[in-house]
Parts: C-alpha cells; structure tokens; sequence
C-alpha cells in the first residue's frame, strides 16, 4: 500500500479530516487487512421488513454503471447536511448513494456518536478521527484505487455504514465500500416502494461488467447475507459469471404480496394482493434496476415456498421473463382453507408457457385429493409441497412442455421446507437460467 497523508482543513468551524493516498490501495476485492480489528457488527445493515432504519430511496443516478452530473462540493454538501440531515442523506442515497462523491473526494457520514472514527484501507485501518459537526460527523477520502474498504468505529468496534451503498463480506462480516470499483460487488437500495406497497430494500449483485441476465428474486433479506435470521443463501457465491441478482425484501405483508388469491390461515382470509406486487416489481424495481445498471435482455425470476408462487404467478402474467423458478413453492394455495383459484388450476386453463420453468421440493408424500378440491394436497405425509409441485409438473407436461427441455422439476426426497435445503439446490435453477 502506498504512503499516506493526512491533514485538515478549515470548514465554517469544522475541521474537516482529509485523508490522501498516494498509489494503489484498497482496490483488490480480496482485501482484509485490518478489517475483521475488535468486534465486528453492523448497524442497521441487517434484514428488516420494510426497509430498515438507515433510510434512502432507490431513484437516481450513480452505483455499477450508472453517473450523474454536477458533482457537489464538500463545502455545499456540508452546508446542506446542516440545513437538512436527514433530508440530505436521503437525497444524496438517491443519487449515486453514500460515501458521496464529490468535487474533491469521497464523504464519508457518520450519525452515530459513539463511532467517532473511521477505519480503511485508505489509512492501513488506523482508525482516523471523523470531524464533528452539528448533529454529524464527516470525513473527506481521497483515493488512488476507486474501490476500498472501510468501517465506523471506536477503536475497538467496527460497524459497517449503514448508508454505504457498496458492500461487501469477509470473514469480518459486512464491509463498506468507497466506490464500488468495476469487480463484483453488493449494492443496496432503500426505502422502494409504491402507493400499494411497503417500502423495502432492494438488494442488487452485480458481476461486475456488463451483465448478460438479471434475476429477481424474492425474500431478498436472505440471500447474501451470511448472518441472515434464518439462514442465508449465499447467492453471491454461486453466481454464475455474467449473472445480475434483484433480491427484494419481504415486509410484513408477505402474505398478502406473495399470493394471487385469498386463503384461510389459523382461522384468518389472508392474501391475494399479488397484483399489486407484480406490478410493483415491474413499475418500480425494474425500472430503478434498468436507471443505475441497465437491464439485460433474458430476464428471470425466482423465490421459494410463497415467493416460489408468486414468481411463478409473475412469469405467467407478463410476457417478458424467460424464466421462472419456484423451489417448494405453495403451489396449493388457495385450496387450503377456501375454494379458490389454485395456481395449478390457472395454468391448466391457459396456454402452454413461452418461459422455461423450474420446480423442485423436498419431502415427499402418497399425494392423494381426499376432499375432491382437485388439488392433490390431502396426504398426512405429505411434506415440503411436494405433491403440489409434482401435479404442477403434471399440468405442465399436460401443456406440451418437455422435462430437460423447457421444464424442470427436481425432487430431492426428505429434504426440508428451510433456507438451507433451497440454499443446497439454487445453484441448479441459475445454472440452467445461465444457458438460456
């Protein structure tokens, strides 16, 4: 790493920590050094259902590919956090995101008092001081290398930038990043939403490059995060080169968005919102995923359990995906407690799909329609979907489809209804996405 200069300089009463680095550093993704220092954690950086406390909107211009005009100044940007704190850091989140760059460098912000100091590959993670100011503290980076490394802290703990757009995981948990740089990397987008839907975060990997497919995927708070509540998915790792991820959040109306038609759950009519979300993905996400990356032409999507329904559901209702993946997807729904549309029953009355189409499940079962409600779901061993995903193969070899060819279905016998056993298989569906 190259030498390093710190000084400071005078900003209406703010001295303001500028920190120049000579020569290449932090630019190689596979940097660690210091970043795993005392206590790793992060603030704010994990899963929540509706987007989190760190704030921020999708729009705008900037991250992997993306640029806008008119850099401000460090002068201009601090006036205006004075004016407007969190107002500011919404805006400039919906911009090219934070640590912002300006005129002269890179801010980086800190809300949190007790992290005052920040760490990274810029200082050889020697921990320098952030400069105080009304209700925040900021610091000016300067780097040789567009991509480096760095987290809040007090010289013992190190968090991650809950407003860090550009992120990362090492064996330290999760790492900001100044700049995303051209190799691969997370990116976040918070607080997307519309009039019918929550606000969530968006989680987008990008293979660095130019991306040959995008993948939406569902429960985006599982995917990349190795410490996600119920187990993470790793997707990051499995990628398949040329591979762009979506995940989008759930909230707390998961039941409602994920499912095309009502159902009786413990007692309670709960769901059939699908629409709403469907064209949320499409009106909302889509287009802020085309505005900062560019959205490849073979577009996919993906979920598991209701988010393997309602991808499924997607697919079949626009005609712009070429693939659609629903590991244990609760094919059955609708004929739980009510008398309703299955989706089983929706693509038996239509068409043949123009998309390729991959299910799987676990468990097993002797798939039987006791109730005579035409889904095969009444079987007491029945376990993990199964016999519901097997009739909807059923259906579909039923429509012209072929298996191997335009079909897949995969049965992997007494595996569990868990993010585990779907994060064991994933790489089975985006492989076969890859070669279309």
């Amino acid at each position: 790493m190259g030498s390093r200069e710190g000084t400071w300089v005078a900003l209406g009463g703010t001295l303001l920590a500028v920190l120049a680095v000579q020569g290449g550093c932090g630019g190689d993704a596979d940097t660690t050094s210091g970043s795993g220092a005392g206590t790793s954690t992060s603030v704010g950086g994990g899963a929540t259902s509706a987007g989190g406390s760190d704030g921020g909107a999708g729009g705008g211009d900037g991250g992997a590919g993306g640029s806008f005009d008119g850099l401000p100044t460090v002068y201009d940007l601090t006036l205006r956090l004075r004016e407007d704190l969190q107002g500011t850091l919404l805006e400039e989140s919906r911009r090219g995101g934070w640590p912002v760059l300006t005129e002269e460098g890179y801010v980086i912000v800190s809300v949190e008092p007790s992290l005052p100091m920040v760490a990274g590959d810029f200082d050889n993670w020697a921990g320098t001081p952030l400069a105080a100011d009304e209700g925040f503290r900021l610091a000016l980076v300067q780097l040789g290398a567009a991509q480096g490394g760095y987290k809040l802290t007090d010289g013992t703990t190190y968090v991650a930038d809950p407003w860090a757009r550009a992120y990362r995981y090492d064996d330290f948990g999760e790492l900001s990043l100044i700049g995303p740089g051209p190799g691969p990397h997370l990116e976040r987008h918070f607080e997307v939403g519309d009039v019918d839907t929550l606000p969530r975060r968006v989680r987008v990997w990008h293979p660095g490059g130019q991306p040959s497919h995008v993948l939406y995927v569902q429960d985006g708070q599982n995917l990349f995060d190795p410490d996600a509540p119920f187990g993470g998915w790793h997707l990051q790792d499995v990628a398949p080169a040329g591979m762009m991820l979506v995940g989008i959040d759930n909230t707390s109306d998961r039941f409602d968005e994920y499912t095309p038609v009502p159902d009786v759950i413990g007692g309670n009519l709960v769901g059939g919102e699908a629409d709403d979300y469907a064209a949320f993905l499409h009106d909302e996400v889509r287009p802020l995923i085309a505005e900062h990356y560019g959205e490849p032409a073979k577009v996919g999507v993906m979920g598991s359990s209701l988010g393997g329904l309602v991808s499924l559901f997607i697919a079949h209702e626009a005609s712009d995906y070429v693939f659609a993946a629903s590991l244990s997807g609760t094919l059955g729904w609708g004929s739980i407690g009510t008398n309703n549309l299955t989706l089983i029953e929706d693509f038996a009355q239509s068409p043949s799909p123009t998309f390729t189409i991959y299910l799987d499940a676990g468990g097993g079962g002797t798939c039987v329609d006791s109730d005579m409600d035409g889904i095969e779901d009444d079987a007491p061993d029945g376990a993990d979907n199964y016999c519901e995903n097997r009739q909807m193969r059923d259906t579909l070899l039923g429509l012209g489809m072929q298996q191997g060819v335009d079909l897949f279905f995969v049965h992997e016998p007494g595996a569990p209804h868990n993010e585990a056993a779907w994060a064991a298989r994933v790489a089975t569906p985006m492989t076969i996405f890859a070669g279309l």
